[in-house]
Order: C-alpha cells, then sequence, then structure tokens
C-alpha cells in the first residue's frame, strides 16, 4: 500500500511540471522544471544528477545522487545577480571556456532547434549571462 502511496505522490509531482528542459552534462544532468503550486504559482526547480557506478564489469551497480534546490519568483534577480558574479569571478580568475560541440549535438533535442554557431557560443560566453523566465 505505500509502495502506491509513493509512486500516487510521484505522479501528483509530474502533473506540476509547466515546463522542462535537461542539461546533458558528462557523467550530470541538470534538470530545470517550471512546477505549479497549490496556489497555480509557479517556481523552478532545479536537479543536478549524478550517475553513480559501483564495482567493475558484472559485479557494477550504477546509481544516480540527486540534488535539488526550488527558486521562487521572489528570488530570480537575486539569484541571477548572484550566478553573474560568481560566473564573472571564475572568469575573471581563469578565463572564459570555449565547449567544441560535435555534429549530434548540433541540434538539441529538447527544442528540436538549432544551436548558436561555435563561434557565437564563444562570444556569448564573454558577455554577460541573460536569463529570461517569464510567467
Amino acid at each position: 500500500m505505500e509502495d502506491f502511496k509513493k509512486k500516487n505522490a510521484a505522479d501528483m509531482n509530474d502533473k506540476e511540471i509547466v515546463f522542462s528542459q535537461s542539461i546533458k552534462a558528462g557523467k550530470r544532468i541538470y534538470y530545470l522544471d517550471v512546477k505549479k503550486n497549490r496556489k497555480d504559482e509557479m517556481f523552478l526547480a532545479i536537479t543536478e544528477s549524478k550517475k553513480i557506478v559501483m564495482g567493475e564489469g558484472d559485479d557494477s551497480q550504477v546509481s544516480f545522487e540527486k540534488h535539488k534546490i526550488f527558486l521562487y519568483k521572489e528570488d530570480f534577480e537575486k539569484f541571477m545577480n548572484g550566478l553573474q558574479q560568481a560566473i564573472g569571478f571564475i572568469q575573471e580568475q581563469q578565463g572564459c571556456y570555449t565547449r567544441h560541440t560535435t555534429d549530434e549535438e548540433a541540434e538539441s533535442p529538447e527544442t528540436g532547434k538549432e544551436e548558436l554557431p561555435k563561434e557565437e557560443k564563444a562570444s556569448s560566453l564573454e558577455g554577460e549571462i541573460k536569463i529570461d523566465i517569464e510567467f
């Protein structure tokens, strides 16, 4: 009976998601889920899922370690300011990171739209980071 309750609660959580974006990064996947609470207010749930492999060969076991944060609209501006400052600091100290994409990554599977060319990606990393979230 308890398994049913857990599954039913998980189904209810899935119904709350109104937008979802996944970002694959090596052994990690970041999920950006826009959800609605009971009052019909939207918020952002950010989940980091990291693949953990224990053991080797046939004895290996795979599990996922997950961390979540919830970001509410009244905190978006403060969060973005802090994120921009932190990324700016890293870029000043260690330079900008330019990622080289493969042909498979040229088209984003989540949106079906082509990503920016390498030159535009590199130049966008050097400037200010802008994320526009509207509700």
